[in-house]
């Protein structure tokens, strides 16, 4: 199968070396608007270099690591195609240009999945796990936690979309995935506590939601551009027969002050493809067969959907100073 690889930046080079090692060199087209990047990328894995429209003509299926804003372009040629496409998140940078995407997707019946790397995490698989199977008895609530060790440049504050949309994705996708449930409220609030170049663009680096399900199932989410010491993402869930963590272990960026605590000399966790190799690998792998038919999208064009109306609700409601249901962004 012959996979073509679109963008050969930081997380284009990950997937480069994922796809090597799971198609071969030899079935990998690479391609970048920086022909130079994407040379370089396909000589690192053995592949060949192409423009991106050759990748996606001489493909069997698409991978699409490219910049956010390109990743609508990219789909609508991909799925035109009748390419079985895999995107990053996010589908599209906003709401309107999402739900056409799931409706161009749905309507083709091609495949699409979308880039939510935290469903393959074998923690978070777990959880969801003893979830469904009832081990966990009646989940009273869940606690997320997710600290950048260091900001993005100013350049990228603009075009993030604000810290709900960009940094939080993850987490409005993987509540809904743990719980099989939809967000119904979320009520957030935000603050500039170390960064003042986020006020600029009307952004925080601080923020906390907290979120009810549709299920009655409630959360709180603590989100911040800066951990000194190092990337921490953590899912805590509270059960009448179970408390479990995810996120928790030797190479957790936290302290704790207990006496009798024993330290790890481990390294902490740098950034998110540290922290997440194992659950790119196997996303990977579950696409390649799904672009073999071999198994049903996990994560769909609409959960991307979903996942952004979210989002949205938090951004909302942190201007706004209210609740926000999720219900005001129905089409």
């Amino acid at each position: 199968m012959k996979i073509a690889l679109l963008g050969a930046g930081r997380i284009g080079k990950m997937h480069a070396a994922i796809l090597a090692g799971v198609v071969g060199g030899d079935q990998l087209l690479v391609a970048d608007v920086d022909e130079q990047a994407a040379a370089a990328l396909a000589a690192a894995n053995g592949a060949t270099a192409v423009s991106v429209d050759e990748a996606i003509e001489r493909a069997d299926a698409v991978a699409i690591a490219a910049a956010s804003n390109v990743h609508g372009d990219l789909i609508r040629k991909a799925i035109g195609l009748g390419k079985p496409t895999f995107c990053e998140k996010p589908l599209a940078p906003g709401l309107e240009e999402s739900r056409e995407l799931v409706a161009l997707v749905e309507s083709s019946g091609v495949p699409l999945m979308l880039g939510f790397q935290r469903r393959f995490d074998p923690a978070y698989v777990e959880a969801r796990r003893l979830i469904e199977t009832g081990e966990i008895g009646t989940v009273y609530a869940i606690r997320l936690a997710g600290h950048d060790p260091a900001p993005p440049h100013e350049a990228y504050i603009p075009a993030s979309g604000g810290l709900f949309r960009d940094f939080s994705i993850h987490d409005w996708d993987v509540i809904r995935w743990l719980t099989d449930s939809e967000v119904a409220e979320v009520y957030a609030v935000g603050a500039v506590r170390g960064f003042e170049v986020f006020r600029k663009y009307d952004d925080v680096d601080t923020a906390i939601a907290a979120i009810t399900m549709a299920n009655g199932v409630l959360a709180v989410l603590t989100t911040a551009r800066h951990d000194p010491l190092g990337y921490d993402i953590r899912t805590e869930i509270f059960g009448s027969q179970d408390s479990v963590v995810v996120g928790l272990g030797p190479r957790t960026p936290i302290r704790s002050l207990e006496p009798d605590w024993v330290g790890s000399d481990a390294a902490k966790w740098d950034f998110f493809i540290d922290r997440f190799t194992s659950a790119y690998e196997a996303e990977i792998a579950a696409f390649v067969k799904v672009a073999k038919g071999e198994l049903p999208t996990p994560c769909t064009a609409r959960d991307g959907l979903q996942a952004l109306i979210v989002a949205e609700a938090a951004t909302l409601s942190r201007k706004e100073h209210r609740p926000v249901t999720t219900a005001e962004f129905d089409a």
